[in-house]
């Protein structure tokens, strides 16, 4: 089966209305699909609207409470606790990154971690929220086990994700968003859908061995052996043990157990440059980085040298100009009544 091209703003339509017909609501459906087609655009299908399915499953389920009372308790000048009530995560990222950005326009720093939550989608979405606003944030999840940990055979983290975005002036801002095994257990689950092999580094069997087969993977492998490992550790204690979540192989999982809340935990940080240094020349010098780094000699098989995000947003352009690629099957579902 192949890919079907998608107008950006129809499949943001359709992705909502699937939701809707679950019992979602249209505020919070298109807040979901916003962030859904964000990262197909982006390329970053893991992340995109073949999630719908899930949550419409959860949601069906119980497994997601669709009318969430949000609250925030405000812990000190630049802190605070966001109780998502078991809500959509996306929705509750965006309003969570959003008090972050108001702390930090108010008090130079803004931290706030998250409680009873959901899988929240692709962070490049809420660290760009306070890059859009011209200051730098910072983002991190917790997700259940799925990565074995360096030394290991059997799974303890889960792929643990931390993204980082700045600003810039005439640049668009630099985003690094990245989990920290090999590659997001989305990315299986794409190469699954479009019968695809994957690379031989990203997951083993049951047996702990490499697989280039999706379907035999059963766990992932962390990134750079100890050091995908460690920065995993500190994800699940920023925003795990701090927030008072369950972390590790304690979290529930988001694959089974569709009738019970996940109670994620996540934790967003924004900063204002103006606290350091001039802003202005802040953004002017994030451009001058840029620039060099583009000017840097490519090496053998590379036409040029880009700053992390860039290829995801130059592809999301084109994505946004020419339509969304998604897999046949997503595609049918999304439009079958």
């Amino acid at each position: 089966m192949g890919d079907v091209l998608v107008a950006y703003e129809k499949l943001k339509k359709l992705c909502s209305i699937k939701l809707q017909k679950a019992g979602v609501p249209s505020e919070h459906a298109n807040i979901v699909a916003d962030v859904l087609v964000h990262a197909d655009a982006r390329g970053v299908t893991s992340h995109g609207v073949l999630r719908t399915e899930h949550y419409v499953k959860r949601v069906i389920e119980g497994g997601l409470n669709t009318y969430p009372s949000f609250s925030i308790k405000e812990t000190g000048p630049v802190t605070a606790i966001f109780d998502g009530d078991d809500g959509f995560g996306h929705v509750i990222s965006k309003n969570a990154m959003d008090h972050a950005i108001e702390l930090a326009k108010k008090n130079g720093i803004g931290m706030v971690s998250v409680i009873n939550s959901s899988h929240c989608g692709a962070l490049s979405y809420f660290v760009n929220q306070a890059a859009e606003a011209n200051l730098i944030g910072m983002a991190m999840t917790q997700t259940d086990k799925l990565v074995v940990p360096f030394g290991g055979a059997e799974p303890y983290f889960g792929t643990n994700p931390i993204a980082y975005g700045f600003p810039a002036k005439k640049h668009q801002p630099v985003i690094l968003d990245m989990a920290t095994s090999n590659a997001a257990l989305g990315k299986i689950l794409h190469a699954r859908e479009a019968g695809k092999e994957i690379p031989n580094n990203w997951g083993v069997d049951q047996t702990g061995k490499p697989s280039t087969d999706p379907n035999k993977v059963t766990a992932l492998l962390p990134f750079g052996g100890p050091k995908g490992y460690g920065l995993a550790m500190v994800v699940d204690i920023l925003s795990g043990i701090m927030t008072g979540s369950a972390f590790g192989p304690h979290i529930k999982p988001m694959y089974g157990d569709y009738n019970e809340m996940r109670k994620l935990g996540h934790f967003y940080c924004v900063i204002d440059p103006a606290m350091f240094t001039d802003p202005v020349i802040f953004m002017e010098n994030m451009d001058g980085m840029i620039d060099e780094i583009h000017d840097v000699q490519p090496a053998e098989g590379f036409n040029r040298v880009m700053v992390p995000g860039e290829p995801e947003q130059l592809r999301e352009e084109g994505h946004i100009q020419n339509g969304v690629p998604v897999t046949e099957r997503v595609y049918n579902y999304l439009v079958q009544s």
